[in-house]
């Protein structure tokens, strides 16, 4: 089951052949004829024949494998993954197939995913009241983005596992002492220190743990009540009273109670299941594979490999080589994947990994995650959507606008203009819009906390506001109000294509 148990929606033929239709592009012009879609699974056992080796779990040790951390103790690193290996899953394989499922329908038009949480989790920074609070600015956004698309939003967050972050350099250098790149707190410390930069194998056991605890949190969270409905004028956090986006979310709030008033009048009681809970999910980079590898699981229902260390997954713009160790460890593994492209992308390589990963072609299998900037945007992404739709292939696109617009504030901060953010998303829709293609979802790193880490917003915050609470131990993150200010603006894009959808 997912984070709330429901029906399971399946994709109709109907969907599946207005999707077909809508691959046609609007010109006129001739594209390859399109391949049947299949609901057998790339890596059903009785298909192998689709893949040109045999996949195993460690089978991914036989390619080069990037941004993997040399451990200095063999013995030591092994013993902790055969300690992970003996561990409980910590997701089910049910729950991903059921979040396949609902990707599936966005990649139709017939749902949104909204993905956000930290750049990278930390163990000091750990407490239930910051999952409390991103937790609570992500049922926001979904009721605004519920509100102005009126089709489902799928949750999806950047926790329980986000640990592991991909390094340009091996090597980071300040006043002329030179040491490894901090690469997360499953690997090593953010101290710059000789000490705290050696890559040690026990932090994956204390990873695995918060994120275990982590989940555990949120279930409670979605199942328990607090994600009720009933609650949606409470979710406001303090520091967003008395301001433009709390007020705008307030005037909503009030919108929706009498909804519910009117739902209640005509027979959907407050009670029921739909009102009181909601469906959540996780996901995080595949970025560190022997942990990743240590909690793939076989599942005894369906006789597929899922990696239990959370929903969805990810591979990212510095290890999606098409031989490399990461595409051969995710070709395998059943859950929905996610394909990080930025500008550098080409749409011929696109498809051929697409091709490797979902070679059956199954909606929701593959998220593809824009991130170019807003100028690279309008210029590189209609290529991606016309290779695509020409290989007959479904996937789920989904704007990332924060990895493209990193930049270095005066005083040596990272951070983000929040005016380059918005910036992005409109051209992601716009390119949508022109190409007549689905723009299925946005993926944020954001946080409830009240932090002041990306320029701008409603609410002003310059560059001498930065170091005020600048908390993020990697990138820059948009903080409550910010993105509450973010999910308005793209639920008027979604309102609008709403009313004029034929």
């Amino acid at each position: 089951m997912a984070l709330a148990t429901t029906t399971s929606s399946l994709l109709s033929s109907k969907s599946l052949m207005h999707h077909r239709r809508s691959l046609l592009p609007s010109s006129g012009r001739s594209v390859t004829a399109l391949k049947p879609i299949s609901a057998v699974h790339s890596t059903d056992p009785a298909n192998t024949k689709t893949v040109s080796t045999k996949w195993t779990p460690d089978s991914w040790r036989n390619k080069k494998a990037l941004q993997i951390p040399e451990y200095p103790n063999k013995a030591e690193l092994d013993s902790v993954l055969d300690t992970l290996s003996s561990f409980p899953p910590i997701v089910f394989a049910g729950e991903s197939r059921k979040l396949e499922d609902r990707l599936g329908q966005a990649a139709l038009g017939n749902a949104f995913l909204l993905m956000g949480g930290d750049c990278a989790e930390s163990f000091k920074e750990f407490n239930a009241n910051n999952i409390r609070d991103t937790f609570r600015v992500l049922l926001q956004m979904s009721v605004v983005l519920m509100f102005g698309g009126q089709m489902p939003v799928i949750k999806v967050g950047r926790m329980a596992g986000q640990f592991a972050k991909p390094r340009s350099d091996p090597f980071e250098e300040k006043n002329g002492v030179k040491l490894p790149s901090y690469r997360g707190d499953n690997v090593n410390g953010d101290a710059f220190d000789p000490q705290s930069r050696i890559p040690d194998p026990h932090r994956m056991i204390r990873a695995y743990s918060q994120s275990v605890a982590t989940l555990n949190l949120l279930r409670a969270f979605a199942t328990g009540g607090y994600a009720a409905m009933q609650r949606v004028a409470h979710w406001n956090l303090d520091f967003t009273d008395h301001s433009e986006q709390g007020d705008r979310y307030q005037e909503l709030a009030n919108r929706v109670d009498e909804a519910i008033g009117f739902m209640a009048a005509a027979g959907l009681t407050a009670n029921h299941p739909i009102m009181t809970s909601t469906e959540f999910w996780t996901s995080h980079e595949c970025l560190l594979l022997p942990y990743e590898q240590a909690l793939t699981r076989e599942d005894s229902t369906s006789g597929l490999y899922y990696d239990c260390s959370a929903h969805m997954v990810w591979v990212g713009e510095r290890t999606r080589q098409l031989d490399g160790a990461h595409v051969e460890f995710l070709r395998g593994v059943a859950n929905p994947l996610g394909i990080k492209v930025s500008n550098k992308m080409d749409p011929k390589e696109l498809v051929r990994l697409i091709v490797i990963l979902n070679p059956k072609n199954k909606p929701g299998r593959i998220t593809v995650i824009v991130r170019m900037g807003a100028e690279n945007m309008r210029v590189k992404l209609p290529h991606l959507i016309r290779a695509v739709r020409n290989a007959g292939q479904i996937v789920t696109w989904v704007s990332d606008p924060m990895h493209g617009n990193t930049i270095k504030a005066p005083s040596g901060l990272k951070t983000r203009s929040f005016d380059a953010i918005r910036a992005e998303v409109r051209a992601f829709f716009d390119v949508h819009d022109q190409e007549g293609s689905y723009p299925a979802g946005v993926h944020l790193e954001m946080t409830g906390q009240n932090v002041t880490e990306c320029v701008g917003g409603s609410r002003t915050i310059t560059y001498d506001d930065l170091s005020s609470r600048y908390h993020t131990h990697c990138d820059p993150r948009l903080n409550a109000s910010q993105s509450l200010e973010l999910a308005f603006i793209i639920a008027e894009r979604l309102r609008k294509r709403r009313l004029h959808s034929p």
